[in-house]
């Protein structure tokens, strides 16, 4: 059956799919692997290119958003999914929308297009995109005439990677130029072809004509009016002129409000306007789309897609707003979130003096920071430097950026003292640095002369290896020069205060301004604080040039100034000192204390829903499945057994996998050191209970492992925590931390076992150390 037209905001059931009988998915068998009993457990029975993608069945979503997009196929529900998919395709929810094609693949064997779906959702994984291109190119002859144009629009994508990207990206824009042609009414082409045009701008394809992509996508919404395509209007105009796109940021997230993504998009061009309400309703309402996902799904936070950077930015965007309470709390939030060496690390697992992944833990503590810093909040500084929320780190200019802040905070609280405390780490973590730079010149030299390397050469190798580390010594130089200032000021020497000050170029223009107002030097005080104004709709620095004025005696100029800050006022935190230091002007003209003026909402935003009945406010772990299972001795064991202590539960796949016996022995010896922080561990077998004691035989101390090994033959409880691929129905390794109220608080699902030991024990300590995040609602 060929369905015309889909709505997913009509569609709420949710398929069963196992009962297909299909026990792996409709993949060739001639894959590259052949035979079952050479794939390592865990990994796909077709080729590793299935490794990395969803693994549990996909489900029939609502607010997809409206697609046409009919194919081939006889399975209604195969449509259902494979339109789905174009969807996410469409809101760049990349990961779901390859669920989605595969569902269709499980369901309909011989539909080609949930292989060009598939490597359509994996065009930034050119390997894993070949490999499903492939598949699709297999069933071709299967499809009709549309659909194999679009086959093979791809087919030529990948044909020869090795030729400009630019040139491949040309022949993309003549394929689907060619589909238009051929069938004028197929808008999903259109849609594909004006996103596709703004994307390889990025590869050299410049854009010709702003308004023919427009035309492009006007085209497809005067068929569709709330068609997805209003995301990529947001994008083509999001850095030209984004007023151009206000209508479609109007839409966007009201038509596919089950991706988060598309509620985000419009948030890029009320922030270009300086709309930042606006924009930060937005960024709020793609938080709360997330986070029911992630709660409904047991996703981990930064294993979606934009999450971290969606955050930040809303965080930036409360700032601009003067609503630092939430700005902190939601800053606080990040840094609470689960970390993971994939998605979300401070500092790298395997180099823990450098960054790691970007994620919600850099993001937060950076905008934690930047809130406290830029809203004077002194007392919250040094208390949060004694929490989790600005721990001590490994990362000696992320330690650096932490000793400036708390510096800072002493200095403005008359601590002095404990300022030149502060000075007094910096200018060791600076020696740090230096040592570290000459010993890897010293190695890289040694390792040069040792490869048989000339003496230039070698030379040249030690000067490559220490270049690296300048940077980062001037980091902290610029760090010690902040709280030298400071010092300065306190001791009102106005030429040393302006010689730290040229040197302090990570310190804002408004914190320079306080420091010179503080040494008598009101001109410059004013100059810096009138170039920090200029930020167009942010209250902080106009409130800080209002400030400034006023206190230098320009009482004309300040009132002035605050007029301006009281139209933008209606949300800010009045009690921050920046604000109350306006009291005075307040007074002048007449105004009561608490002087912001009421809010008065846009009319041209679209029909807004509740923010609540997009999801919770904050991410809160779930429940973890109760479980009884039984040990090789035939002894019962539950979850219920650790109620009220942590627990890590490993899930392996048995005795006849050697990668998780390796996994069982590298956790084996750390047990003692799991319990001493009060953590329990307990193993999950696929095995009968014969076959857990044949695993106790193969632990290579030739002693019992120092945990339980507990069976699930069946796989009940492996489905249930999701450690199962529902498409080729064999189970996954998993592991997870279980709190004392039975919440998961952390996870990892793959086709490889977790081996960081380390990295776990450290973050169940941090995650245990703290309250888990409560669902909230505002």
């Amino acid at each position: 059956m060929i369905l015309r037209r889909l709505d997913f905001r009509v569609i709420g059931t949710i398929i069963a799919i196992c009962a297909s009988g299909l026990a792996k998915p409709a993949i060739a068998e001639e894959s590259a692997v052949n035979s079952q009993n050479k794939v390592l457990k865990g990994h796909s029975y077709h080729g590793e290119a299935f490794n990395e993608g969803p693994r549990q069945s996909a489900y029939l979503m609502k607010g997809m958003g409206r697609v046409r997009f009919s194919i081939t196929t006889s399975v209604q529900e195969a449509q259902l999914f494979f339109t789905q998919g174009v969807a996410q395709l469409h809101g760049f929810w990349f990961f779901e929308a390859e669920r989605s094609f595969r569902q269709a693949a499980m369901l309909d064997p011989d539909c080609a297009m949930a292989y060009w779906g598939m490597a359509v959702a994996n065009r930034n994984n050119a390997e894993r995109a070949q490999g499903f291109i492939e598949e699709a190119k297999k069933r071709r002859d299967k499809a009709g005439k549309r659909e194999q144009l679009w086959i093979d629009s791809e087919i030529n994508y990948w044909a020869d990677t090795k030729k400009a990207k630019k040139d491949r990206r040309r022949k993309m824009v003549r394929d689907l130029e060619a589909i238009i042609y051929e069938y004028p009414n197929d808008i999903e082409a259109k849609a594909f072809l004006a996103v596709w045009i703004w994307q390889s701008a990025r590869e050299g394809l410049p854009i010709n004509s702003h308004g023919a992509v427009t035309s492009l996508i006007e085209d497809v919404l005067d068929v569709e009016p709330m068609h997805p395509c209003h995301h990529f209007r947001i994008h083509l105009w999001d850095n030209e002129k984004p007023a151009r796109a206000l209508a479609s940021a109007a839409r966007c997230g009201q038509g596919s409000s089950g991706i988060a993504h598309m509620w985000h998009m419009p948030g890029h061009i009320y922030s270009k306007l300086k709309r930042y309400h606006d924009s930060a309703w937005q960024q709020e309402a793609s938080a709360r789309v997330d986070h029911a996902h992630m709660m409904r799904d047991r996703v981990l936070p930064d294993q979606i897609h934009n999450f971290a950077h969606n955050n930040e930015w809303l965080t930036r965007n409360l700032n601009h707003l003067g609503r630092a309470n939430d700005a902190v709390a939601l800053a606080r939030n990040m840094i609470e979130l689960p970390r993971h060496p994939k998605y979300n690390s401070l500092a790298k697992p395997d180099a823990p003096t450098e960054y790691g992944k970007r994620g919600s833990a850099r993001y937060g503590r950076t905008r934690l920071l930047e809130t406290l810093l830029r809203y004077e909040m002194w007392d919250e500084i040094i208390s949060a430097s004694q929490t989790v929320y600005l721990e001590k780190t490994t990362i000696l200019e992320e330690q650096a950026k932490r000793l400036a802040a708390v510096g800072m905070a002493h200095y403005a609280l008359g601590q002095g003292e404990k300022g030149i405390k502060i000075l007094a780490r910096l200018d060791e973590l600076k020696q740090r640095l230096e040592d570290m730079k000459l010993e890897a010149g010293a190695k890289a030299g040694a390792d040069a002369l040792n490869g048989e390397k000339n003496d230039k050469e070698a030379k040249k190798a030690r000067t490559d290896a220490m270049k690296p580390f300048d940077g980062r010594i001037k980091t902290i130089d610029q760090f010690r020069a902040e709280l030298l200032a400071c010092q300065a000021a306190a001791d009102e020497d106005g030429d040393e205060l302006k010689k730290q000050i040229d040197k302090a170029g990570k310190m804002s223009r408004e914190r320079k301004s306080q420091l010179h107002l503080q040494v008598g030097n009101n001109k410059e005080a004013v100059k810096l604080a009138s170039q920090s104004a200029r930020a167009e709709g942010q209250v902080q620095p106009l409130a800080n040039y209002a400030d400034i004025l006023w206190r230098s005696g320009r009482e004309k100029e300040a009132i002035e100034q605050f007029k301006k800050l009281r139209e933008i006022s209606a949300h800010l935190d009045i009690e921050r000192a920046v604000f109350q230091r306006l009291a005075p002007i307040a007074v002048k003209l007449g105004l009561p204390e608490d002087w912001r003026v009421e809010f008065k909402p846009a009319n041209d935003v679209g029909e807004r829903p509740s923010l609540d009945t997009l999801g919770p406010f904050r991410w809160s772990p779930t429940h973890a499945p109760q479980w009884e299972l039984t040990d090789g001795q035939g002894k019962k064991h539950t979850l219920t057994d650790y109620a009220g202590r942590p627990v890590i539960v490993i899930f392996y796949l048995g005795k006849g996998c050697p990668h998780c016996i390796e996994q069982l022995g590298t956790f084996a010896p750390e047990t003692d050191r799991f319990r001493q922080a009060g953590i329990d561990l307990v193993a999950i077998s696929t095995d009968d209970v014969n076959g857990l004691r044949e695993t106790v035989q193969q632990n290579k101390t030739s002693s019992p492992f120092p945990f339980p090994l507990v069976s699930d033959a069946s796989l009940n409880v492996f489905k249930q925590y999701r450690a199962y691929d529902d498409f080729e129905q064999q189970p996954l390794h998993g592991t997870f931390l279980i709190d004392r109220q039975g919440l998961v608080r952390w996870q990892d699902i793959s086709y490889e076992p977790f081996t960081k030991v380390e990295f776990l024990l450290e973050e169940s300590k941090r995650l245990l150390a703290q309250d888990p995040p409560q669902v909230t609602q505002r």
